[in-house]
Protein backbone atom coordinates (compact mmCIF):
# COMPACT_ATOMS: atom_id res chain seq x y z
CA UNK A 1 0.00 0.00 0.00
CA UNK A 2 1.55 3.09 -1.31
CA UNK A 3 2.09 5.86 1.50
CA UNK A 4 -1.53 7.83 2.02
CA UNK A 5 -3.54 4.84 0.26
CA UNK A 6 -4.45 4.55 3.93
CA UNK A 7 -6.50 7.83 4.34
CA UNK A 8 -7.61 8.16 0.80
CA UNK A 9 -9.24 5.15 1.39
CA UNK A 10 -10.86 6.01 4.56
CA UNK A 11 -11.73 9.46 2.99
CA UNK A 12 -13.95 7.49 0.76
CA UNK A 13 -15.11 5.50 3.04
CA UNK A 14 -16.28 7.92 5.02
CA UNK A 15 -18.16 9.38 1.91
CA UNK A 16 -19.92 6.29 1.98
CA UNK A 17 -21.00 6.53 5.68
CA UNK A 18 -22.27 10.06 4.79
CA UNK A 19 -24.66 8.58 1.19
CA UNK A 20 -25.69 6.25 3.50
CA UNK A 21 -27.05 8.43 6.24
CA UNK A 22 -28.56 11.35 4.05
CA UNK A 23 -30.89 7.90 2.23
CA UNK A 24 -31.82 7.55 5.60
CA UNK A 25 -33.59 11.11 5.66
CA UNK A 26 -37.26 12.21 5.18
CA UNK A 27 -38.16 14.22 1.72
CA UNK A 28 -39.16 16.87 4.23
CA UNK A 29 -38.10 20.42 3.58
CA UNK A 30 -35.33 20.57 6.51
CA UNK A 31 -34.39 17.46 5.83
CA UNK A 32 -33.66 17.79 2.61
CA UNK A 33 -31.44 20.62 3.31
CA UNK A 34 -29.44 19.00 5.59
CA UNK A 35 -28.71 16.50 3.23
CA UNK A 36 -27.01 18.24 0.35
CA UNK A 37 -25.01 20.33 2.92
CA UNK A 38 -23.96 16.80 4.38
CA UNK A 39 -23.46 15.74 0.83
CA UNK A 40 -21.33 18.67 0.02
CA UNK A 41 -19.29 18.94 2.86
CA UNK A 42 -19.15 14.66 3.68
CA UNK A 43 -18.10 13.59 -0.17
CA UNK A 44 -15.44 16.40 -0.64
CA UNK A 45 -12.56 15.54 1.44
CA UNK A 46 -11.75 12.56 -0.51
CA UNK A 47 -11.36 14.18 -3.93
CA UNK A 48 -9.74 17.17 -2.63
CA UNK A 49 -7.24 15.00 -0.70
CA UNK A 50 -6.53 12.69 -3.88
CA UNK A 51 -5.61 16.09 -5.98
CA UNK A 52 -2.98 17.14 -3.00
CA UNK A 53 -1.40 13.96 -3.50
CA UNK A 54 -0.82 14.83 -7.42
CA UNK A 55 1.14 17.55 -5.76
CA UNK A 56 4.61 18.13 -7.33
CA UNK A 57 6.15 19.28 -3.99
CA UNK A 58 5.66 19.60 -0.21
CA UNK A 59 4.72 23.29 -0.52
CA UNK A 60 1.97 22.26 -3.61
CA UNK A 61 0.66 19.53 -0.99
CA UNK A 62 -0.12 22.00 1.56
CA UNK A 63 -1.61 24.57 -0.92
CA UNK A 64 -3.65 22.22 -2.78
CA UNK A 65 -4.73 20.87 1.10
CA UNK A 66 -5.80 24.89 1.46
CA UNK A 67 -7.82 25.01 -1.00
CA UNK A 68 -9.69 21.92 -0.05
CA UNK A 69 -10.27 23.72 3.33
CA UNK A 70 -11.83 27.25 1.74
CA UNK A 71 -14.49 25.18 0.05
Amino acid sequence: MAKGDDIQDRLIGFAVSIIQLTTKLTNSSADKHIANQILRSGTSPAPNYAEARSAESSNDFIHKLKIGERK
